[in-house]
């Protein structure tokens, strides 16, 4: 007698993506909207003595700063994992983001256009440094798109083949929707270019 075989687990795949931008944009927010996980954050208190290197504008309510990263993972499905590296914003630890972004797969740059000189560094360095597919995302601050998208991506001088959305990194829907938008672009990428080393990880 044959027993009935058991149906094989599936291939669990796992992948990591950063989520990336200037100085309070929303990188800790949007990790932590989406992390099925109490997310990692190595924050410290904001100090008087800082401000001279980590300037916030006036009447901002922030009182943390990221110094090394944001770590959190989403399950998106039976096979697939993704886990989530939110970069430090602040120049003086721009060092780490080489680190942050090896065997990535893809990244999210998050943008705040009230702000937008604090976004070039970051849309620069995965442009021209990391060679990685990258989303930009304009953060809905106030729930509020206050510049056209057209008008970002010519403030920006994004290419044309760099996919430029909206989210709002309070809301998990929508942080969720932003991250498939990433994941959807990186594969494309990957089908014409082949996967960086160690971005995809069986298990």
């Amino acid at each position: 007698m044959a027993w009935p075989s058991s149906p094989e687990p599936p291939v669990i795949t796992s992948a990591k993506i950063v989520i990336a931008g200037g100085f309070g944009v929303g990188k800790t927010t949007f990790v932590s909207s989406l992390s099925e996980i109490p997310p990692v954050n190595t924050e410290a208190w904001m100090t008087e003595v800082s401000e001279a290197v980590d300037p916030i504008e006036e009447g901002s309510s922030k009182t943390k700063t990221t110094v090394a990263m944001d770590f959190g993972r989403i399950t998106i499905d039976d096979s697939l994992i993704l886990y989530l590296f939110g970069t430090p914003g602040q120049p003086r630890f721009w060092f780490l983001w080489d680190d942050l972004c090896r065997g990535a797969i893809g990244a999210l740059v998050l943008v705040d256009t009230r702000r937008l000189d604090v976004s070039f560094p970051a849309v620069n360095y995965f442009e021209n440094d990391t060679g990685l597919p990258f989303v930009v995302a304009v953060n809905l601050f106030d729930g509020r798109l206050w510049h056209e998208l057209s008008e970002v991506r010519d403030a920006l001088a994004l290419s044309p083949e760099v996919p430029l959305i909206c989210c709002d990194a309070r809301d998990r829907a929508s942080s969720a929707r932003a991250l498939q938008t990433v994941v959807t672009h990186a594969m494309q990428q990957m089908g014409s270019s082949g996967p960086p080393p160690g971005a995809l990880i069986g298990r």
